[in-house]
């Protein structure tokens, strides 16, 4: 039957696209979108494809509109402002609201495995369904929602938006404000796969010399250095700013281009290189909450392939931690205010 593919509103390849006319006679050419180094491909006119590069962790907004009316794709959302869903989206998306159905509401944590797998249930995906993901704000959350499938044993079967809704809108690319519905698919996730995730003692343990590894700061260089404890106007914070001593500071932006898409293949690899990152050793990624950081671990984990987890409880838990060493090259001290 092929693969089945759902999309998740929460970023290379060859993707199908259309025929040509050669001699006044409809032709298929096998002709390519470059992204990375896969190659797919383009559709033949008439029909859907839901082919895409194995290997790619990603798909463009192009294979996506090729796609809105076949009948094997499901589509989600996870924004930063779950309220823009409300307002509108890719058509057939699903919303998957990032404050309540991908976390536990009473412990500190990510959704339980009996949680995520209702949410799942009801959009109708199955164990051979391909996830494409996308949201707001250049896909962190989106990519955050990556992350948690890869721990719920998926990750071989999601792929992020390249660009994400930042770009679908600035291409003024269809939405809708409908919410659609599916039939209750069975799908049953294995337990969380806890080597994707990094905890306070694994990330002390880097610092402190302990553990071979190495740690990516993505916050900005002002949040890095500790002018700054969070960015204005965010709620989280904590007592202490600066940085973990070792971390290198490599700010997620630093990787995509102004539409929010990933740099090339190769950039990206010569960024983290540059800062000494090389796929040798171990590597945790943070930021303040976890979910910038997300980001940055798609591009170093799915998209480069290294040996990565993200370290969810970042700055907000490290920063107000008591007994760890902190970095502050700005000597900045919280006055409570």
């Amino acid at each position: 039957m092929g693969n089945f593919f759902a999309f998740f509103s929460v970023g290379g390849m060859m993707l199908p696209g259309e025929g040509v006319l050669q001699n006044g006679h409809s032709a298929f050419v096998a002709m390519y979108r470059p992204i990375g180094r896969s190659r797919v491909p383009l559709k033949q006119k008439g029909q859907f494809s839901v082919t895409t590069s194995s290997a790619s962790p990603l798909v463009t907004a192009d294979w996506i509109k090729d796609n809105l009316n076949n009948p094997k794709i499901r589509i989600f959302e996870v924004s930063v402002d779950p309220e823009v869903y409300k307002r509108a989206h890719i058509p057939s998306a699903v919303n998957l609201d990032w404050h309540v159905d991908l976390v536990d509401t009473v412990n500190r944590d990510i959704a339980s495995r009996d949680k995520f797998e209702k949410c799942l249930r009801k959009a109708g995906v199955n164990k051979d369904t391909t996830i494409v993901i996308y949201g707001d704000h250049n896909n962190w959350f989106a990519a955050w929602g990556v992350w948690i499938l890869d721990i719920y044993g998926l990750g071989n079967n999601v792929k992020l938006l390249d660009g994400g809704r930042k770009l679908w809108e600035a291409r003024s690319l269809p939405v809708t404000a409908d919410v659609p519905s599916f039939s209750e698919s069975s799908i049953v996730l294995p337990e969380r796969n806890e080597r994707l995730r990094a905890r306070l003692v694994d990330v002390l343990a880097i610092a402190e010399g302990r553990a071979a590894g190495r740690l990516i700061d993505i916050r900005s260089p002002d949040e890095y250095s500790g002018k700054i404890f969070a960015p204005e106007g965010v709620k989280e914070l904590s007592i202490r700013a600066g940085h973990i001593p070792g971390a290198e500071n490599v700010p997620w932006g630093t990787i995509v281009n102004d539409d929010g898409t990933f740099k090339p293949v190769d950039e990206i690899r010569a960024i983290y290189a540059a800062k000494g990152v090389d796929g040798s050793q171990p590597v945790v990624t943070y930021c303040r909450i976890g979910e910038r950081s997300s980001h940055s671990w798609f591009a170093l984990k799915r998209i480069l392939g290294y040996d990565v987890r993200n370290y969810d409880g970042s700055w907000t838990e490290y920063g107000n931690a008591v007994g760890v060493p902190v970095t502050n090259k700005s000597g900045t001290i919280w006055l409570g205010k």
